[in-house]
């Protein structure tokens, strides 16, 4: 069957990453109805409140009081995300020089270009 009863179950992570999509793009902060709302695909409201909720515990949306519910945006953009989740891998490991030493032996050259770049403008 092809019901909605009988819909394909998202894997692990997927509606966070569409969650953080769409507030990524969203002129100001949301509520779950909201959300809920763009979304669509019959997702309950308890989900998505479920979901946002989680997001925030994770440090990566901050809310504020709308009414008697919260409105949420994201603490970063998806690349200001994306560096958070690489800090958050260095700071597990004991030998810091040894994870970006094996980092940087990995980058093509055209990363490595861009990244001595960066250092270079962050060193001056």
């Amino acid at each position: 069957m092809t019901d909605s009863r009988h819909r394909a179950r998202r894997g692990p992570g997927e509606l966070e990453a569409e969650v953080l999509a769409l507030l990524w793009v969203a002129d100001g902060a949301r509520t779950a109805t909201e959300v809920q709302d763009a979304l669509g695909a019959g997702l309950a409201y308890s989900t998505v409140v479920t979901i946002m909720s989680r997001l925030h515990d994770k440090g990566l949306l901050s809310r504020t009081r709308r009414g008697r519910s919260y409105a949420y945006r994201p603490v970063a953009d998806e690349a200001g995300l994306a560096a958070r989740r690489m800090r958050q891998v260095l700071d597990r490991e004991s030998d810091r020089a040894a994870v970006l030493a094996s980092f940087v032996s990995d980058l093509s050259a055209e990363d490595e270009a861009t990244l001595r770049e960066l250092l270079g403008r962050a060193g001056g």
